[in-house]
């Protein structure tokens, strides 16, 4: 045996070899003579039968630890076999030998990967049912540059990494195998020796599905198949742009919105949401659900943000297959999905993408650069061209695969900034010696390109909290090309403000009119959300002060100067009933209040009446982004704590007049500016009596007094509600 093949069989043995497939299965011996060897590598063998057009060929066992070869006359090309292995426990098995297949890796695919701009890896690496060599059975494919040697390993070959090394395609970093038989529904990991020979079991990365936690194996999983019936959903979507459209989002935690009443400790299933949470969206007039991240996560309360399957939509709830009627439920009800996506950072659990083939592969090595000291995580390497390939293709897949309607990217800023979290010297500074992450810039700026080119009709949402420049802008106009930015800003002023005293409010009058001179400087959604309930800041109920009238009336006057404020609306869920302790994510939310409590009923009655009002007013949507969609009325009256505005449609005639009162004082002929010279009735009052209010109201139509007042050119007089707000519309 020749020198060279002795030391690759050597290499075999010691599970150390990148490219299994020189010496093992079918190989000629010699071009001119009709001679092959065939090879297999059985280390739980006590005899292998090499079965050929039914024949039986007892093979030598030419190794103890396992090795079998057989030499057969009589072949010029590969031929059509399988083995008959009799194990140690006197089990008989009939297998086909995997390493008969040719690579298949297009140099197309790994050229794109490697290149940074492959959109849809998840139809290449990953795990795939496919046909070869007219046997059914799993392609298995993984990047992994750095490792020695990788694996597959699963309940198939006891775990035991020596059975089914990989190939290393080329220096494209990529590994492949394919085992026939195998089926969907294995479950399987990747083994992978790193160049100091250490040995770990790891996740495939581009795993369609999961075990529930705490297991941590991938399972072998098709995606096709699905039956969609959203197809007027989509083509409805990509003709009607979400800027001049009502957009109110219901952000939701689903493992505890609701949970099994006869057992709190199970969650509901994607399909028992789709049967109880969709039809409660609609009913409330929601035009989207934005869901806490889905993809496969092992700790519970990390609420999804610490991802180790960003391909997989978490077991926790159901098959990926449910999930889609899930998605699909929610178009066939007008209703809109939005998933929480994470491309900030991931968890350093051993079985996750951190160092992954023992290397720092798809974080930076520089723990400066690579982790997270305010969560314990790593940081994804931007700079690398297979990373960004692998996450934008994890977008794409969820638009693509799941219909999702738009994307909210967590973390924004944390990317943006290389001195995030972090003191002096805890930071290396960028190329041209700034703090900006210029990778992770361009990063955004390439998916947000690729996303809106492929799917026009969806929407990519940063949670950015800083003044960064142009995160809503196009990328050709200098910006990160986000469709919507969160407004952070608005968020923590109008709780800060809200939380004050009344009477003290005159002095912090600035926090309700400070986010208008910035109103239009991005499209900006105005979030209520999930971070305000949590680590001890209370219910947006609880943060109200006043006795408990007084709270309910705050927070309606808080979800009515959201619902007019310029920008999409976003509230978490509890909210709209009066959720009274804080969210907690192993428990459902307090859904007997609204069954024994009135108060908590008319609230939810009046955000259900708000979410209509507001999508059968164009004033409140149309011009949301455009400072000709909003005039100030009177923004002075600090020592009342009043403000007034106007909000506009595309056409000015269609405009409402909103009054806030921030105050538990009622006011009778009070002076409010109106802009035009024809009668107003009153349309909405957070006061009504059916909202749990006192019913100061304005019943009367209200003619004009053909003097100004404010920034207005003429009043009217009304009745002012206490911590209440109201709007009028003209008569037409």
């Amino acid at each position: 045996m020749p020198l060279d093949v002795v030391r690759e069989l050597d290499r075999v043995l010691a599970s150390d070899q990148h490219d299994p497939f020189t010496v093992l299965g079918f190989h000629l011996i010699d071009p001119q003579k009709p001679a092959a060897v065939v090879r297999t590598f059985q280390p739980l063998a006590e005899s292998v039968r090499l079965v050929i057009n039914s024949k039986k060929i007892d093979m030598y066992k030419m190794r103890d630890e396992g090795l079998f070869e057989s030499v057969i006359e009589g072949f010029h090309e590969p031929v059509e076999y399988c083995y008959e292995i009799t194990k140690y426990n006197k089990v008989v098995e009939i297998i086909d030998d995997p390493y008969r297949a040719l690579p298949t890796l297009t140099d197309f695919d790994q050229h794109l990967f490697n290149q940074g701009t492959h959109y849809s890896i998840y139809d290449t690496l990953g795990t795939h049912l496919m046909v070869m060599n007219n046997k059914t059975g799993l392609m298995f494919r993984v990047w992994a540059p750095s490792a020695r040697r990788v694996s597959v390993i699963g309940d198939f070959n006891f775990w035991d990494g020596r059975t089914h090394q990989m190939r290393a395609i080329n220096s494209s970093g990529i590994w492949e195998l394919f085992i026939p038989g195998l089926a969907v529904g294995e479950l399987y990991k990747f083994e992978i020796r790193a160049q100091d020979m250490s040995i770990q079991e790891k996740l495939d990365p581009i795993h369609f599905s999961a075990e529930v936690r705490p297991k941590t194996a991938s399972i072998a999983y098709e995606l096709g198949g699905y039956e969609w019936q959203d197809s007027a959903w989509l083509r409805e979507r990509d003709a009607t742009p979400l800027y001049h459209a009502p957009m109110s989002i219901y952000e939701v935690h689903p493992g505890s919105w609701r949970r099994d009443p006869g057992n709190p400790e199970r969650f509901l299933t994607y399909r028992e949401l789709a049967d109880t949470l969709i039809p409660y969206v609609k009913e409330m007039g929601f035009t989207h659900i934005e869901l806490m991240p889905v993809m496969e996560h092992p700790l519970d309360e990390s609420w999804g943000y610490q991802v180790t399957g960003y391909f997989a939509a978490t077991s926790r709830f159901g098959s990926p297959k449910d999930f889609m009627y899930f998605v699909d439920q929610c178009h066939c009800q007008g209703i809109g999905l939005i998933l929480d996506w994470v491309p900030s950072h991931f968890p350093t659990d051993g079985h996750g993408l951190g160092q992954f083939d023992g290397s720092s592969l798809y974080e930076h090595q520089d723990p400066r650069q690579g982790y997270h000291p305010e969560w314990g995580t790593y940081i994804f390497n931007y700079g690398r061209n297979e990373v960004v390939s692998f996450l934008i293709s994890n977008a794409m897949f969820w638009l693509d695969k799941f219909h999702i309607d738009g994307l909210r990217v967590d973390a924004v800023a944390s990317m943006l900034y290389l001195d995030y979290a972090r003191n002096n010297g805890q930071w290396i500074p960028n190329r041209i010696g700034g703090k900006e992450n210029l990778e992770a810039i361009e990063f955004m700026k390439h998916l947000n390109s690729v996303v809106y080119k492929r799917f026009p009709g969806v929407t990519m949402i940063a949670e950015e909290s800083t003044s960064f420049f142009g995160v809503s802008k196009p990328t050709d106009a200098g910006g990160l090309g986000f469709g919507y930015k969160w407004n952070m800003g608005w968020m923590n002023d109008t709780l800060a403000y809200f939380g004050s005293d009344p009477l003290y409010r005159k002095y912090h009058h600035n926090s309700l009119t400070f986010s208008l001179l910035y109103a239009f400087s991005e499209n900006f959604i105005m979030p209520l959300s999930h971070d305000e309930v949590v680590h001890g800041k209370q219910s947006l109920l609880a943060k109200m002060p006043g006795d408990e009238w007084q709270q309910f009336a705050n927070l309606r006057l808080l979800f009515f100067y959201l619902w007019t404020h310029p920008g999409k609306k976003l509230l978490f869920m509890g909210g709209e009933f009066g959720q009274l302790s804080e969210w907690y994510c192993k428990v459902s939310l307090d859904w007997h209040l609204v069954e024994e409590r009135l108060r908590h009923r008319q609230l939810q009655q009046f955000v259900k009446s708000l979410n209509h009002f507001y999508r059968d007013s164009p004033a409140l949507w149309e011009e949301d982004h455009n400072y000709t969609g909003f005039q100030w009325l009177d923004f002075k009256d600090v020592n009342n704590s009043i403000i007034a505005f106007a909000r506009k449609a595309s056409d000015p005639k269609d405009h409402l007049i909103c009054l806030l009162n921030f105050t538990p004082e009622a006011h009778n002929d009070y002076k409010l500016g109106v802009l035009e010279d024809v009668q107003y009735r009153q349309v909405l009052n957070s006061d009504a009596e059916q909202f749990g209010g006192s019913n100061v109201t304005n019943q009367d139509i209200k003619s004009p007094i053909h003097e100004p007042f404010g920034e207005a050119p003429m009043h009217i007089m009304v009745s002012v509600p206490p911590l209440g707000g109201i709007i009028l519309k003209p008569e037409r």
